[in-house]
C-alpha cells in the first residue's frame, strides 16, 4: 500500500469504511458482517447505539467512539492500532460512514499514513431515497443539512435556485416543515419534490407532489414531522418564453449591452452562453424599453 507521498506501509492493518443499515437490520451485507467479526476494533459513532447492532448479529468485536466530537484529537489512537498491524472497521449510527456523518478525518490520516482504507458498500438515505423519487438520477447534487437558522438556510437556497441537477437535502424532523415553506418560498410552488422519510423502517414515506402540496401534506399530518428525512426537488428547467433567462446570463448580457450596441451584445452573449440569440435580443430590448 502507498501513500499520497509514495511511502509504503505493508505492515500495518486495513480501515474498512462499513456501511450499515438505516432502518431495515435485513439490509447488512454478508461481507460487512464478515469484517465486523473479524477485525480488532470497530470504531463508531455512538458506541451505545452501535453495540445493539453487534448484539443482535453476536459479534463481540470491541467498540471505540468515533463522532464529531473527538475525531480529530482520537484519530492518532486509531492510526496507532492500524500501523501496529491491526485491522479497524469504521461505522457511523446508520447507512454509510463520512455522509454527512464523521469518519472523514480519521480516513484522511489514514491515507496520509500510508494505511490502505477499503470501502464495504451498503445503505446509503440519499441513494435509497434517490433511486426510488422518479426524478432525473443521471446528475444529482447533495447538499447535506440546510443551516438551521432561516436566514442561512433562504440564503444557501436561493444560491440553488437555478441549479439544473436534482437536488437531495437531509433535514431534522423539527425543521421538516420550516424547511419546505423556504423551499417553496425560494423555488416555487410548482417545482417537483419529493419527501422520503423514514427509509426502510415500518412507518416508510415516499411522497412526490409540487413543492406547495408537498409542503400542505406535511403540515396536515404532524407523523410526517418525525423521524429521519430526505428531500429531493426537482433541478431548474428553464422555461420556454423569451424572458426566461438565468440571473448568470442576464448579468453577462447587462455587461455587453453596457459597451456596445444591443444587436452585437446579444449575439456575444448567445455565443458565450449558448442561449438562442433571438431569445437575447428580445430580452435586451425589452430590459431598454423599459429604462
Amino acid at each position: 500500500m502507498t501513500d499520497a507521498s509514495g511511502a509504503s506501509n505493508s505492515t500495518a492493518g486495513t480501515l474498512y469504511v462499513v456501511a450499515t443499515p438505516i432502518g431495515n437490520l435485513d439490509d447488512i451485507s454478508a461481507r460487512a458482517l464478515k469484517i465486523l467479526s473479524d477485525v480488532a476494533l470497530i470504531a463508531a459513532e455512538d458506541t451505545r447505539h452501535s453495540v445493539r447492532l453487534l448484539q443482535h448479529f453476536g459479534i463481540n468485536t470491541p467498540l471505540a467512539a468515533c463522532h464529531e466530537h473527538n475525531e480529530r484529537d482520537e484519530g492518532n489512537r486509531f492510526i496507532t492500532r492500524l500501523q501496529a498491524g491491526d485491522s479497524v472497521a469504521l461505522i457511523s449510527d446508520a447507512g454509510t460512514p463520512l455522509i454527512s456523518d464523521p469518519g472523514y478525518h480519521l480516513v484522511r490520516q489514514a491515507r496520509a499514513a500510508g494505511i490502505a482504507v477499503v470501502p464495504v458498500p451498503g445503505a446509503c438515505a440519499l441513494i435509497a431515497a434517490l433511486s426510488a423519487a422518479g426524478l432525473p438520477s443521471d446528475r444529482f447534487i447533495f447538499e447535506g443539512f440546510l443551516p438551521a437558522k432561516a436566514v442561512g438556510r433562504k440564503s444557501r437556497l436561493s444560491q440553488l435556485k437555478e441549479e439544473p441537477r436534482t437536488l437531495i437535502f437531509y433535514e431534522a424532523p423539527h425543521r421538516i416543515l420550516e424547511c419546505l415553506q423556504d423551499m417553496e418560498s425560494v423555488f416555487g410552488a410548482d417545482r417537483p419534490a419529493l419527501l422520503a422519510r423514514e427509509l426502510t423502517k415500518t412507518f416508510e414515506t415516499l411522497k412526490g407532489l409540487p413543492l406547495a402540496e408537498l409542503r400542505a401534506f406535511v403540515e396536515a399530518d404532524s407523523n410526517q414531522q418525525r423521524g429521519e428525512c430526505v428531500v429531493l426537488v426537482a433541478g431548474w428547467v428553464a422555461p420556454e418564453d423569451e424572458q426566461a433567462v438565468s440571473a448568470e446570463v442576464m448579468r453577462v448580457l447587462d455587461l455587453l449591452l453596457a459597451e456596445m450596441p444591443l444587436k452585437r451584445a446579444a449575439a456575444l452573449a448567445a455565443e458565450i452562453t449558448g442561449v438562442r440569440k433571438n431569445v437575447l435580443y428580445q430580452v435586451a430590448l425589452e430590459k431598454q424599453k423599459g429604462e
